[in-house]
């Protein structure tokens, strides 16, 4: 038995509240795979949390490029400054066109509040920034979750893949160096549009690239605001992946019933 979630009601997302589990769709029980309301052609994933993720947190790059650069924080304060920083943060500015240095500068200032929160001295933060910048595109940084290979392996016969992510250009590195990128047509990146999730451009511009009408699309995402519900307010399908409760499996599971 597998459980999927999708939204086939139309019904606000906002009525939950919270993260439905896993074994419900819009609060009533499920005992079969449910499949989407229409079969899409073309299924958009995530990427960060979804397929790609750091096992060891972010927190623990940090730390290991400031020793290189002599600088000693403990992951637990960077951890902490981090989660603050990232949450403080406006996303970079809406510009509906490529941003022009591929969200380096927001980035920097994420960086800058984090290492102001930790208290660590202004000398060689313009060198510890740029190896900090650099180390997130590295091999074996990020990881695969179990299952994505197999999925993709699964799906690719029968729909188009593509990628919709607020990321910049390392994420096509970081795709080549896990042996994603040939899985995918394309990579929609919010760097790239000038938008992030969930503004309903950077969906719009994924769906003019694919060249389908809004109801022939899924969107597959973990985050309950960027992807449920901007995928949703964008006209899209949507997959609400919420590990642990559920993996990318009950996707596959999902739609195999609905073919």
């Amino acid at each position: 038995m597998c459980w999927s979630i999708f939204n086939p009601t139309g019904a606000p997302l906002e009525r939950q509240g919270e993260k439905p589990p896993a074994c419900r769709l819009w609060g009533a029980p499920l005992t079969v795979c449910m499949m989407p309301p229409l079969r899409p052609k073309v299924i958009f994933f995530d990427a960060a949390g979804t397929l790609i993720h750091l096992p060891r947190g972010a927190a623990w790059h940090y730390r290991e490029v400031a020793l290189r650069h002599g600088v000693d924080i403990p992951e637990e304060q960077l951890s902490k400054a981090f989660r603050m920083a990232w949450k403080s943060t406006p996303p970079p500015t809406e510009t509906r066109q490529a941003r022009l240095d591929d969200d380096k500068s927001w980035w920097r200032g994420l960086v800058e509040r984090v290492l102001d929160e930790c208290g660590a001295a202004e000398e060689g933060r313009g060198t510890l920034f740029e190896s900090l910048y650099s180390e997130f595109e590295q091999p074996g940084v990020w990881e695969l979750y179990p299952e994505v290979e197999e999925v993709l392996r699964d799906l690719a016969g029968d729909y188009r893949l593509a990628i919709i992510s607020n990321f910049d250009r390392r994420l096509v590195r970081v795709l080549g160096h896990a042996g994603l990128s040939s899985c995918f047509e394309f990579v929609v990146l919010s760097s790239e549009v000038g938008a992030d999730k969930p503004s309903p451009w950077i969906y719009e511009q994924a769906l003019l690239k694919a060249g389908i009408p809004p109801g022939e699309a899924l969107h597959v995402g973990d985050d309950p605001e960027c992807d449920w519900r901007g995928a949703e307010a964008a006209g899209l399908q949507v997959f609400q992946l919420d590990r642990p409760k559920n993996s990318l499996r009950e996707l596959v599971c999902a739609l195999r019933e609905g073919s």
